[in-house]
């Protein structure tokens, strides 16, 4: 997935927000909180593309090769893709939107209300 495609998928979602930051992220946020990030950090030329995991998730992808721990992320279940061949389009699709579902969830209930936002149903 190039930076522009992850791009305009991120902002597909509900009440995004986008901003560059350091050194030239594109860091999408969801209430303030950040739910993926696509940077330059580290060795190689390509993009790398971090995002929210849920726990088991976050053991599951950091043991397979080309997905690592991200960096100053990690803590939090962050990980991190270190090439473009790391994870399909499709599957990386539906682990930013189970970001974005993640972080979503761990606003307050009247931020989400402020921002219009439902949790899905179970």
């Amino acid at each position: 997935m190039t930076r522009t495609d992850f791009d305009a998928y991120c902002r597909r979602f509900k009440a995004t927000e986008h901003v560059v930051q350091w050194g030239g992220a594109s860091v999408w946020k969801i209430g303030g909180r950040i739910f993926a990030i696509c940077s330059r950090w580290g060795a190689g030329k390509h993009a790398k593309i971090s995002f929210k995991c849920s726990d088991l998730s976050y053991r599951l992808l950091s043991e397979q090769p080309d997905i690592v721990p991200a960096p100053y992320l990690a803590r939090a279940k962050w990980v991190q893709l270190e090439n473009d061949d790391a994870m399909d389009d499709q599957d990386l699709k539906a682990y930013i939107e189970a970001a974005y579902f993640i972080i979503m969830a761990k606003l307050t209930k009247a931020k989400r209300k402020e921002l219009g936002l439902t949790l899905p149903s179970k």
